[in-house]
């Protein structure tokens, strides 16, 4: 069964203090506070791991509802979907910045870029990085990828894992361990029922976290970062459009006018939410929550879409479940209560 899954935006909003309450920032005209302010003041407390974990479950109930979006889009190719969803993204974005007023987030993240050059180099690499998921989900489907792609979905959480363990030292609870363990079991039958691995399996499976750590790493996983990687990718959409021209077929067919304006929508919203959970959640409790998307993709593939439950399925997605259901137990048995947090001092220099 092709299941397939999407990712890649922090959300948009308050931004929460340590303590998880929602505070105001930016008041103060003549000293603002600096980028990295607004990536970094949510600390990892009960609610803030709260809101990242509803924050990533929020996700991937968005990401399955898109998932039935594109083949309402025909006769769109991948490249002119990929195109309007990237513009309506950005105008969604911006909107929901005037609305906010927050740009004084992007006026402090254009201030990091003049005071260290290279990060514009930074943010156009990311840009290119996203943009290659969001082509190659359209792609692989239409292609006979579609398996490879979602393989590469199944494989991404335990990439992620064992990042989080390399790269950031963190430590995996039992439960935590057991799920993994569980959740590697089904991709393992997934691989043997696959025959092996391909470049779209490889490229989603590696090509992510590379994303992920590049914007922690340089500390440019805000709203308004994800607002200058979108806007990089405007001259691809510009180019694609004039060399494929649709706008006539869009504009003589509403469905494909409201489908293309819903599918942006839920576009930036999705990515908000996701990329929230990665910037609040632990990295390997954020990589095996990523498999709540490929679980919610196969119940709308049998539900909507007619597929068929195959008996190699069962090897699968139930292991990954089980490894669901521990995290589940893990959070239930818990439930610590929350301390209190002095609320952060809000530094007004640029790092």
């Amino acid at each position: 069964m092709n299941q397939l899954h999407h990712s890649s935006l922090v959300l948009i909003g308050e931004v929460g203090d340590a303590g998880g309450r929602r505070r105001s920032i930016g008041t103060s005209r003549s000293s603002p506070p600096s980028e990295s302010t607004y990536a970094h003041m949510n600390a990892r407390t009960p609610s803030a791991l709260a809101s990242g974990i509803s924050s990533s479950v929020g996700a991937s109930v968005i990401f399955g509802i898109i998932f039935m979006i594109p083949p309402h889009l025909l006769p769109l190719d991948p490249e002119q979907i990929l195109g309007y969803r990237i513009i309506a993204m950005v105008a969604f974005l911006a909107a929901f910045f005037c609305a906010a007023r927050m740009w004084d987030q992007a006026a402090a993240l254009v201030g990091r870029l003049r005071a260290t050059p290279h990060l514009v180099g930074v943010l156009v690499v990311d840009a290119a990085l996203l943009g290659l998921q969001l082509w190659l989900f359209g792609w692989a489907p239409q292609s006979g990828h579609g398996l490879d792609l979602s393989l590469g979905y199944l494989i991404l959480p335990l990439v992620m894992v064992v990042v989080s363990v390399a790269v950031y030292r963190e430590k995996l609870s039992r439960w935590r361990i057991a799920a993994v363990l569980c959740a590697a079991a089904g991709v393992t039958a997934a691989v043997v029922v696959a025959g092996g691995l391909r470049w779209p399996t490889l490229l989603v499976a590696l090509g992510l976290p590379l994303y992920f750590i590049s914007r922690r790493a340089f500390a440019l996983d805000s709203a308004a970062a994800q607002l200058f990687e979108l806007s990089a990718m405007l001259p691809f959409s510009v180019f694609v459009l004039t060399a494929k021209p649709s706008l006539g077929t869009v504009t003589h067919r509403p469905q494909l006018i409201a489908g293309l304006v819903l599918l942006g929508l839920l576009s930036a919203a999705g990515f908000a939410l996701y990329l929230t959970a990665s910037r609040v959640l632990p990295f390997s409790l954020f990589g095996v929550l990523s498999y709540v998307e490929p679980v919610l993709l196969v119940l709308v593939s049998l539900t909507f879409l007619g597929e068929p439950w195959q008996s190699a399925d069962t090897f699968v997605y139930i292991p990954i479940c089980a490894g669901l259901v521990l995290l589940a137990l893990e959070s239930a048995a818990k439930e610590p209560a929350e301390p209190k947090q002095p609320a952060p001092q809000v530094d007004s220099a640029h790092p």
